[in-house]
């Protein structure tokens, strides 16, 4: 794992397009600097006084802040604020299953600490170290060399097929999911928020998903760590090679079906850069991306997997799911503690999703 000295982020860099953007805190998302500075000197190693916190202005979810302390800087991830659905934003989660993969020599952040003290800041919070890096916010990753962008996507690929075949037992997460009827289980447990949030409203598509998805499951139940919310804007890159250094946003993880996880990755062939940073529409070819059927290819030999037969079950599963999220999304932004700026332009894409994901039914 990379030292303190490499995950600085140089100043000179902050205004490249790759780079994480962070701006002051919101006023929605303010708490007592003073109580987390004394905090972090009793926990964090090396911590000096004093300390700056910014907000980093991406993610919906769970607020994100850039630590920074002379010449070192960490990121601080937190509960959002108000009135949360118990089974959403566990931090703490997050904190265990990224300390047990960067042990096993997975790419994530070096987990720092965890602080499970609301009293401290207002909700529960971690500490990690900041990785410098790129993200590719635009899945055509513009600007690069048409080589790179494909050694770019084989590490993608890659990088996913290794953590599905991390033995999950062997790194102490055998609790981390219940085993078995993952399907039924995240269908139950997405149509239940998406029911309970009221405040967000209700939308035919994902109406009818709730009754087609349960009916049209496939057998098997094959059981890996899943990451929950893979693609390419929750990865940092190296800052020159095509490789992968982090995996992020750990939120929605759990031990599940492989197949789920992989399929919400491939979701970027069927959705448009505008809806999900996707690629529909766009000459892969001309860019050096490898097809949908490539990547699934390259994706079945590292898991030793012939095909992938109901792939299309796979994919309107996810698009609910990230339906629901939206949905999810939607509500808090209405109720005022959204953790983004962007939550209404997420809130906005909610339809869009739903619609193609009961397309892809082939019911419409």
């Amino acid at each position: 794992m990379a030292s303190h000295s490499d995950t600085i982020m140089d100043d000179r860099k902050a205004d490249r397009p790759d780079s994480p953007q962070v701006a002051g805190v919101r006023a929605n998302h303010r708490f007592d600097e003073g109580a987390l500075q004394a905090w972090l000197e009793a926990n964090l190693e090396a911590f000096e006084p004093p300390l700056q916190v910014r907000q980093f202005t991406r993610g919906a979810s769970n607020p994100t802040f850039l630590l920074t302390s002379g010449d070192r800087r960490w990121v601080l991830r937190k509960k959002p604020p108000g009135a949360l659905l118990p089974s959403a934003h566990q931090v703490d989660r997050e904190f265990r299953v990224m300390k047990a993969l960067g042990g096993a020599g997975f790419p994530v952040p070096r987990m720092r600490a965890l602080c499970e003290d609301a009293s401290v800041i207002g909700t529960a919070f971690y500490v990690m170290d900041f990785m410098d890096g790129r993200i590719f916010r635009d899945a055509r990753m513009p600007g690069l060399e048409a080589a790179e962008r494909r050694a770019l996507y084989d590490d993608l690929n890659a990088t996913l097929a290794r953590l599905h075949g991390i033995d999950f037992a062997a790194i102490g997460l055998s609790d981390y999911g219940k085993p078995g009827n993952y399907f039924a289980r995240q269908i139950s447990r997405w149509t239940s928020q998406y029911v309970k949030d009221v405040d967000a409203g209700r939308d035919p598509h994902l109406d009818r998903l709730i009754e087609w998805l349960p009916a049209n499951i496939p057998k098997g139940d094959d059981i890996g760590i899943v990451h929950g919310d893979y693609r390419a804007d929750n990865l940092i890159f190296h800052p020159a090679e095509p490789r992968v250094i982090a995996v992020l946003d750990w939120e929605l993880s759990t031990l599940g079906h492989p197949l789920a996880d992989f399929a919400y990755h491939l979701m970027m062939y069927r959705m448009p850069l505008s809806v999900f940073a996707g690629l529909k529409g766009h000459d892969l070819e001309a860019l050096n991306i490898p097809s949908e059927s490539e990547y699934v290819e390259a994706y079945c030999r590292r898991t030793g997997r012939e095909g992938i037969p109901n792939l299309a079950f796979y994919i309107v599963f996810n698009m609910f799911r990230l339906a629901a999220i939206f949905h999810g999304i939607k509500g808090r932004m209405i109720r005022g503690n959204a953790a983004s700026a962007h939550a209404a332009a997420a809130a906005a894409k909610l339809p869009l999703i739903a619609e193609q994901a009961w397309r892809q039914t082939g019911a419409a």
